[in-house]
């Protein structure tokens, strides 16, 4: 039986096996994004009793549930930065998908968006903790986040369906030519979605949905990825 941090390893080399991408990112620096995911874990396991950042305190569904599903998309995530190298992680909470993907990229800047005060707290904790010099951390609600039009990229994890005002507020943050990434689940419930946001703004929506399995997770995953439509 695999350790808990075994099991991290093998999902990382898993990665790498399912998409050359990942392994770009994470081959040669593997001892490195190793060692900072582990710090990143004990670190949300210390403080999760008090903030609430994930809901689980098993080591084993944290590494898969939330660090291998936000590594899951890496190589997507990789090529759509080819367009830019500026990203947003919105609602960003425990750092889920922001820090581990900017322990895997090390050449972008993310900035993590977290309207709540003590998960901006633990976020700036983590960014100091980690020595991520790519990571900045904005304590402000989505709307309120300036200046707009900033980011190539803005990446969303939550499994609550997207809907207009909350699409535009992530759209707002989304430079010319950028895209929103949405995290997602199963694609019957995306294409539902999908659909309700185009009959509510009566157009198409242009979109990919592209599977990206979570080592040892057994359920769907896609990442959602949304260009932002010139006016």
């Amino acid at each position: 039986m695999m350790s808990n941090f075994d099991l991290l390893s093998q999902g990382l080399a898993q990665l790498c096996r399912d998409d050359s991408g990942a392994e770009k990112l994470l081959a040669p620096r593997r001892d490195a994004v190793f060692s900072l995911l582990t710090r990143y874990i004990l670190e949300i396991e210390q403080y999760n009793p008090a903030l609430s950042l994930v809901g689980t305190d098993d080591r084993q569904e944290l590494i898969v549930r939330h660090i291998l599903d936000s590594l899951s998309p890496l190589g997507i995530i990789s090529r759509l930065l080819a367009a830019g190298r500026t990203v947003a992680d919105v609602g960003s909470g425990a750092g889920l998908p922001g820090i581990p993907l900017a322990i895997a990229i090390p050449d972008a800047a993310f900035t993590l968006i977290e309207r709540k005060g003590r998960r901006a707290g633990f976020l700036r904790h983590m960014q100091e903790t980690l020595g991520l010099a790519n990571v900045t951390v904005e304590e402000a609600e989505m709307e309120k986040a300036k200046p707009a039009g900033r980011f190539a990229l803005v990446t969303f994890r939550a499994f609550r369906p997207l809907e207009p005002k909350m699409l535009k507020g992530l759209f707002r943050l989304c430079a010319d030519g950028g895209t929103l990434a949405a995290y997602k689940g199963r694609r019957e419930k995306i294409e539902a979605e999908i659909a309700a946001l185009e009959e509510a703004g009566k157009q198409a929506i242009a979109r990919q949905i592209i599977p990206c399995p979570v080592p040892f997770l057994d359920e769907e995953r896609h990442i959602v990825c949304l260009p932002k439509q010139s006016k």
